[in-house]
């Protein structure tokens, strides 16, 4: 039933009390609400959380043979990790198998921030990661040397050695022939072969067999 005209201003200005009311009751809730989620949203007591950190790659020093067990647990931590292994035919005098073998024994490549770093350690049959000679922080693997290293790996038809004595620098080339094309190294002799190396701070140069026609040179910039 409509209400007489006469009524009308005065409910009019009833209900507008009483929305102005509610506003400023439920004001302080709001700021609160709204305070709460800007520290969320940062760094928590200063501590640093909430705020991106490059990742590097690092060396973890591992337990013999728990190379495979220890990239299993961090595959479930959500850690990024690298074991480098290939498949060799090992000839027995009765039988010739394919087997699958780690090629830096007790090593295990970790891409990882400062707080991933130190959460790596937390497994026992990681000891310690890899060192700079006379220094204490961990020695980082640069990731250009990881990519090319992990490119060998996945694309060569030919087995990889690491060869950890000095060698000296070659020549700068790039493969434009067969599986590795487009890898870039240095073309190195070993044993009278020629070969295409990936040099790993710290751990030497990761070496394949690569016919000289399979390269071409790498002019210096000027």
């Amino acid at each position: 039933m409509p209400k007489p005209a006469s009524t009308r201003p005065a409910y009019k200005m009833l209900t507008c009390i009483y929305l102005c009311r509610t506003l400023h009751f439920f004001a302080p809730y709001a700021d609160f609400l709204n305070k709460k989620k800007s520290l969320n949203a940062g760094p928590i007591y200063g501590t640093g959380e909430g705020v991106a950190h490059s990742k590097r790659w690092y060396v973890a020093l591992v337990r013999m043979h728990h190379e495979k067990k220890v990239s299993e647990h961090l595959d479930k931590m959500g850690i990024e990790n690298f074991v480098p292994v290939q498949q060799e035919f090992h000839q027995w005098s009765d039988r010739r198998k394919l087997v699958t073998s780690v090629l830096l024994p007790m090593m295990v490549f970790v891409h990882v921030d400062p707080r991933e770093r130190m959460e790596v350690l937390s497994f026992s049959t990681v000891s310690r990661y890899m060192v700079m000679r006379g220094e204490s922080s961990p020695a980082v693997i640069p990731d250009e040397q990881m990519a090319r290293f992990r490119f060998m790996l996945d694309y060569s038809e030919e087995s990889i050695s690491m060869n950890s004595a000095p060698l000296a620098r070659g020549e700068k080339v790039r493969v434009i022939k067969g599986p590795l094309t487009g890898l870039v190294g240095e073309l190195v002799h070993v044993d009278g072969k020629s070969k295409i190396a990936v040099r790993l701070n710290m751990l030497g140069c990761a070496c394949v067999d690569m016919p000289v026609g399979y390269v071409e040179p790498i002019m210096a910039a000027v």
